[in-house]
């Protein structure tokens, strides 16, 4: 065993994505999901382990993960996370919206605290490299609450010392959402059209598949930074 990913936000557009090319990529011997319920998934590489998200920190990873247990493979899996012999890269595409929240603070829960106390959850463990989904507009001092909480997840995030940290930012996503969202569906209607256009790369819109892959495609490129932010339109050719 060599290489294992951290994945938090499975359920999501692009998470679900992530999850089935990390599957799917021989690089990745096994894929842990971290969330709050399990997914109607089952696969040999992935290892599923739930509970209350608000308090990851407690969570006991060894119990967890034996909980899981088949056939004694657990057991290698974590003392070789224990003993720090594997490489780790944790992916996060944690997000929400302020409808489905319930309230601004709801929203910035899961799309910062959560997001944050998994990076943290994740470097306990001793993973190297951190990538997370955020947003075109992401700015600390936007006065776009949805923007401006994106921006102090990014702030924040550059304390945690991983050896990389990778900001993904793309503009509006094209993909199979599980629920309907009225004002994304009808910005597709008008901006759908721009990507067949070589104009506008960071603004057009980009498919929750090409997000996944190039996450994917950094997290195992060697880098001299430490902290990179990866445009809408450096990730359209993924």
């Amino acid at each position: 065993m060599k290489k294992i990913a951290f994945l938090a936000g499975t359920s999501g557009l692009i998470g679900m994505q992530l999850l089935h090319q990390l599957i799917k990529d021989s690089g990745y011997d096994v894929i842990i999901s971290v969330g709050r319920r399990k997914l109607a998934l089952k696969h040999e590489k992935l290892v599923q382990i739930v509970g209350d998200m608000t308090g990851l920190m407690d969570w006991d990873l060894e119990e967890k993960l034996r909980a899981e247990d088949i056939g004694g493979l657990m057991f290698p899996l974590w003392e070789a996370i224990r003993n720090q012999s594997l490489q780790i890269h944790a992916f996060c595409t944690l997000g929400t919206t302020i409808k489905n929240a319930g309230s601004q603070s709801k929203f910035r829960e899961v799309d910062h605290d959560f997001a944050i106390g998994f990076a943290v959850f994740c470097k306990k463990f001793g993973a190297s490299k951190f990538l997370i989904v955020s947003a075109m507009g992401a700015d600390p001092q936007s006065k776009i609450f949805y923007n401006q909480v994106k921006g102090e997840t990014e702030e924040d995030l550059k304390i945690i010392p991983f050896e990389y940290l990778g900001i993904f930012r793309p503009s509006l996503l094209m993909g199979q959402r599980s629920e309907f969202r009225f004002g994304e569906e009808v910005a597709k209607i008008f901006m759908k059209p721009m990507v067949w256009f070589k104009l506008a790369k960071n603004i057009r819109p980009i498919y929750d598949h090409q997000v996944a892959k190039a996450m994917i495609h950094y997290a195992n490129q060697e880098k001299s930074v430490k902290v990179e932010v990866i445009t809408s339109g450096e990730m359209q050719s993924y």
